[in-house]
């Protein structure tokens, strides 16, 4: 993926989102009509501190001797959170990187999975727990996870990924009530991994898939949204027990360096934990599986 035009648009569609009121900035009377949706680049180099040039020449992609000083009055003169503050970062090492080094994905893919993960997965029976990696490829999950990911986990679409069941499997958005919402969270979780692993194969061709299979994918990757879903809630419509509401969590897992965690529960003595309990029941003979 081309690094200067990832830097460009991402900095471009952050400054366009901003008004000067929301940056603190108190538009002149003589400026006349703004031509540009947001702030104008020299009001983020203002706010900044920099050159205009300087923010120029950044913003179009040339990201060579920008230092991390810079890159923070960046992000706070155009209102990064830390997930966009991150990615901004991961963008300009990997463009400033050496050839050799950029060559080398920082999360190689792993053919198989620790034998100590499956023991853990097994023995988390009480709960839906299952193991990803950044390009959402789901690659374990519990008997419990399986049932509640039943559709993700027997979608015919191969390899089992979080992303293409969401945006090709066609019982996507029964499964999903919030189907904008979990179309969101996925492109934004895609494009936070790019910035961190731009030269993973397998992640481009990802990308390239869903964006050639229609274009509601391909509007909401032009956005340039980043975020890290770390917890929270989600709704599903189960084709067995019906609706649910489940929280969850995403620990990254330090021994394995991009797999993460992720630990599913609901309310104890809610409809929720019955209709789990159900799957629960209903799965006794199932048995931890990696997806082929």
């Amino acid at each position: 993926m081309d690094r200067r035009s990832e830097i460009r648009n991402f900095l471009t569609t952050r400054r366009a989102r901003l008004t000067p009121e929301q940056a603190g900035l108190t538009p002149s009377p003589l400026a006349g009509t703004r031509r540009v949706p947001g702030l104008r680049r020299e009001e983020v180099a203002q706010l900044a501190g920099v050159s205009v040039p300087y923010y120029t020449r950044l913003e179009r992609g040339d990201a060579r001797g920008a230092t991390d000083v810079v890159l923070d009055a960046i992000a706070g003169a155009l209102l990064l959170d830390n997930t966009e503050r991150a990615h901004l970062f991961d963008l300009v090492r990997t463009a400033n990187a050496t050839t050799a080094r950029a060559r080398t994905p920082r999360h190689p893919a792993r053919r198989s999975l620790r034998p100590e993960l499956w023991n853990m997965l097994e023995a988390m029976n009480g709960v839906p727990a299952y193991i990803r990696n950044g390009r959402l490829d789901l690659l374990a999950g519990n008997a419990l996870a399986r049932a509640l990911f039943a559709p993700v986990f027997d979608s015919p679409v191969r390899p089992v990924n979080s992303a293409r069941f969401t945006f090709l499997d066609p019982v996507a958005p029964e499964f999903y009530p919030d189907w904008d919402a979990v179309a969101d969270q996925n492109v934004a979780t895609l494009r936070a991994e790019v910035g961190r692993n731009p030269h993973d194969k397998a992640l481009s061709d990802l990308i390239g898939e869903l964006s050639t299979r229609g274009d509601t994918f391909d509007r909401r990757w032009g956005r340039h949204e980043v975020r890290r879903h770390r917890a929270g809630a989600k709704r599903i419509t189960h084709p067995l027990v019906g609706d649910m509401t489940f929280n969850y969590e995403t620990m990254q897992l330090t021994a394995d360096e991009g797999l993460y965690l992720i630990i599913c529960g609901v309310a104890p003595g809610s409809r929720d934990a019955d209709a789990l309990n159900l799957l629960a029941s209903w799965n006794t003979t199932t048995t931890t599986t990696t997806p082929a």
